[in-house]
């Protein structure tokens, strides 16, 4: 599997789309072997392009959103507006010239939320109520990892 999930991002060449860009990032709560042993899933997706640009496995901390801001790729991350919930972790990692925060209901992290419907819906180690959960954390990484690339894969088609 790519270690770029599979993205087409655009080109740093291309001024206007740079001055465009734009990513909804959200964390959505998974566990490995017993719930106990809570895993957060960092997102990073392009509204516009549908696209999963980075994610990340960890805590809720600004450690594990540090690690998220680390895999987006360059163009988007200095040129890129943010819209988040208000957690924390955010603050200080993304810059604030770039970092909107979103209210709950305000609609801005719409294509973010979905696509975490989405994941919870076909990822069965991602249910809250499951029999299905990864006992490992390189396969809880492997079998997310391997639906964003399919996903990724299937939107390009689309377009």
């Amino acid at each position: 599997m790519p270690d770029d999930l599979g993205v087409q991002p655009v080109s740093p060449d291309r001024a206007i789309e740079l001055l465009c860009l734009e990513v909804q990032a959200d964390e959505l709560w998974s566990f490995i072997g017993c719930k106990a042993n809570k895993q957060w899933l960092w997102l990073a997706l392009d509204p516009c392009l549908r696209q999963v640009l980075a994610f990340s496995v960890g805590d809720r901390s600004r450690d594990s959103a540090h690690q998220l801001w680390q895999r987006l790729p360059t163009s988007y991350r200095k040129y890129a507006t943010f819209s988040t919930d208000d957690w924390e972790a955010y603050r200080g990692i993304i810059p604030p010239a770039q970092h909107q925060v979103c209210s709950k209901g305000s609609g801005q992290t719409n294509a973010i939320e979905r696509f975490n419907c989405t994941l919870r819906q076909r990822v069965s180690r991602l249910v809250r109520h499951t029999l299905s959960f990864s006992k490992k954390l390189a396969n809880h990484i492997g079998a997310i990892k391997f639906f964003i690339c399919h996903y990724n894969q299937e939107v390009i088609r689309q377009f």
